[in-house]
């Protein structure tokens, strides 16, 4: 049997989430939580960014098509535990996840995972071991972007008084090269160091970006932060 037709049986797909109503309703409340409390975006355009860039990374490496769409899936699941509490919230994100998921139909080897990767995208205490769970984190902390920041948030005292509002609203591109063939895995930003130099990105995203390399070993790939045309990991 082919790996179309494989794929075909696993009827669980990122289009079906995106269309799920009660996926949508915490993807809306944990937005709406983690904006009260003063975050960026992590909602709806974050994750279905974090989702395509995941399936990306894992298909331009050659893995299976079926876990091209569960790292997906993951992606777009990802920051649903913000509806509970930005604590932990990878941890409540995979109980959520697992729950929607039965519903669904979908497998357990499947959920689990899924689970797995989602529970361990979170610097402060995951570990990716699995290339789903490699690629999601990659892809979630590659959303640095101005878009991220809220409306709200776009003046300029707003930035001056929070890094991550300023370091996003200075990110003007953020690219995410993958090389199948080099087994290389670059993130490109290009920052205006008008709004914020080049160091406060490392103050706060320096963690993630050694989270980044770890992830990228498992994908048996080398990762590398570009910043301004300049390769500075």
């Amino acid at each position: 049997m082919s790996s179309q037709e494989n794929f075909a049986e696993n009827k669980i797909t990122l289009d079906n989430l995106k269309t799920n109503k009660t996926v949508a309703m915490y993807l809306d409340m944990a937005d709406q939580y983690i904006g009260a409390i003063g975050y960026t975006e992590h909602g709806a355009r974050h994750a279905g960014l974090v989702a395509h860039i995941a399936h990306n990374i894992l298909e331009r490496l050659n893995y299976p098509v079926r876990e091209t769409e569960l790292a997906a899936i993951a992606g777009y699941l990802h920051d649903i535990g913000n509806s509970i509490s930005r604590q932990e919230h990878g941890v409540s994100a995979a109980l959520l996840a697992r729950s929607i998921l039965k519903n669904m139909g979908m497998p357990e080897n499947e959920i689990a995972l899924i689970m797995n990767a989602i529970g361990n995208h979170e610097e402060e205490y995951g570990w990716a071991t699995h290339p789903i769970a490699a690629a999601l984190v990659i892809a979630d902390k590659a959303d640095v972007h101005r878009s991220r920041v809220r409306q709200e948030s776009k003046n300029k005292a707003c930035r001056d008084n929070d890094i991550h509002d300023r370091v996003n609203y200075a990110a003007q591109k953020s690219f995410l090269r993958v090389d199948g063939e080099a087994k290389t895995i670059s993130l490109e930003i290009q920052i205006d160091t008008t709004i914020s130099k080049v160091m406060e990105y490392f103050e706060i995203f320096l963690t993630r970006m050694v989270m980044c390399r770890k992830a990228a070993e498992v994908l048996n790939c080398q990762f590398s932060l570009v910043i301004n045309n300049i390769q500075l990991l």
